[in-house]
Order: structure tokens, then sequence, then C-alpha cells
């Protein structure tokens, strides 16, 4: 979606803007595309709510939410569903639009006067003049690792998930910790494995709610597979080619996989 770009402005949306429309955890979604024109019917005489979100193409996108009453007649795309399962979904632009809504929505008041906040006049951040400082959107930065074992990889089914996926190992940094240490607790926690060569590769931002995933290449050091089952209901090595299902590329995890496929198709074995 090259077209999309984020930014910010602090004032409402003007006739020839674009609106994202959200619903609870869904987006409503029309025959045109995912952004609605601001003099839809959709919307009515006011907007209020509305947060900047960026640009795309000429044209200044916000986003806001809306009541299910006023949407009955509309497609609701549930927005995990946008990004695990339809190709051609925005994703960036339908995860900044999220994480800004969230951030905005539970920034209505100061978390540390209680007093209403504002718009910031010069950046994205709720601003309390009480207190006088601002609050901007969280990021809550998660690692998620795929890791080789000869010329196979470690594909893991979460105990929790409701979709027949197998994915990658991940999870939250904690205070104090490196992105690589984080890398090498939640692999021990979780499957009882050593891990070593931890690489960078890339990152997503996933907003459940406002997590940015940091991926990383890592090798098998040692250890047998002990579970947490809690966490992982199955986990096992794979050959490139021989996998069972895994998210699409539209997500981190995806890429991770079929980067590391292509990797030991390659050939090579690490050292």
């Amino acid at each position: 979606m090259t077209q999309w770009k984020p930014g910010w402005t602090n004032r409402p949306p003007e006739q020839g803007d674009l609106i994202l429309a959200l619903v609870g955890s869904g987006v409503v979604k029309h025959d045109n595309g995912w952004l609605h024109p601001r003099g839809s019917a959709l919307f009515g005489d006011s907007l209020s709510g509305a947060v900047s979100l960026g640009s795309f193409g000429d044209r200044d996108v916000f986003v806001t939410e809306l009541p299910e009453s006023q949407v009955e007649e509309q497609e609701i795309i549930p927005l995990r569903d946008a990004l695990l399962m339809i190709g051609d979904a925005p994703a960036d632009m339908l995860s900044t639009g999220f994480q800004v809504w969230q951030w905005w929505r539970d920034h209505r008041y100061c978390g540390r006067c209680g007093e209403e906040t504002d718009f910031h006049l010069r950046e994205r951040a709720k601003w309390c003049e009480p207190c006088g400082i601002p609050w901007y959107p969280r990021l809550a930065p998660c690692v998620i690792v795929v890791i080789r074992r000869d010329d196979r990889l470690l594909l893991a089914k979460s105990s929790r998930g409701q979709r027949n996926f197998y994915s990658l190992i991940a999870g939250f940094v904690e205070p104090g910790e490196s992105l690589e240490g984080a890398v090498y607790r939640e692999v021990k926690e979780e499957t009882g494995l050593d891990v070593t060569n931890i690489r960078y590769h890339a990152s997503q931002p996933w907003p459940f709610p406002h997590q940015l995933m940091v991926g990383f290449f890592a090798d098998y050091l040692g250890g047998d597979l002990v579970l947490q089952e809690d966490e992982l209901a199955d986990a096992d090595w794979f050959l490139p080619g021989d996998t069972p299902p895994v998210p699409p590329e539209t997500t981190i995890a995806g890429r991770l996989i079929r980067a590391m496929e292509k990797e030991i198709s390659r050939g090579g074995i690490p050292v």
C-alpha cells in the first residue's frame, strides 16, 4: 500500500479527508475499500473524536469508532481476520489505526492527576495541562524467533489460539532486559531449549493491543523439548516445505518462517 504514509495533524477532519471507521475490534469495509470519505452518510452531520493517522495519496486520513447500531447495513471485518486472512488488506494502515485509536481512548484522562487531556499542539500526544506532561501512544516490545536445528526449523502451536496455525516462540520484553536476552529466556521458558547465534531479522507493529514485534533468527544449542503447557499445545522440528499450516506472510511470523526455509534450502549448516 505505497500511497499510505503515517503522519499527524491536530486539526479535525474536513470535507475531502478519508476516515478509517472502527467498530469494536472490527473495521467497517465498503465496496470501494477500507477508507470512507468524510462526507459519507455513515458519519452524519458531525464526526467527533476522529484522530489523525497520516495520508493516503494526497488526502489526509483519520480514524474513529462508531457504535454498532450505526453500521448495521455495513460489512464489518474483524481486525485479526483482515491481517491473517485477507491478502490485500492494508496491514500497516489498519495496525496504525487500531493502535492510535486505543491510545486515544485509553488516555482521555491523565494517569497522574485524573484531569481530562487534550491534543498536544506540536506532536502526536495527549497533553495534561495541570501536570505539564504528554501521554504518548504506548508501544510494548515483543520478541519472536524462528529456531534452526541443522536442516529443520521449530514450529509451535499455541494452547490458546483458535486457528489451526503452527507459529513461532514469542513473548514480551521484561524491564531491564535486552532483546537478545528476551529471546533466550522466552525460548527456555516455553520449550526448555537453549539457543545461540541470535540475530535480528525484521520487525512489525502488531495491534493486539500495541506491540512492536521484533523478529530474530536463532540456532539450536542444546536441550530437549519440554513445553510450557499453558503456552504451547505442541511443538516439533519440520523440514522446509513440509510444515503444518503457518501464518500468512502479512505477519512477521509468516515472513520469518519463509525466510528461514529459504536459508535452509540454500544449503549450508550453521557452525
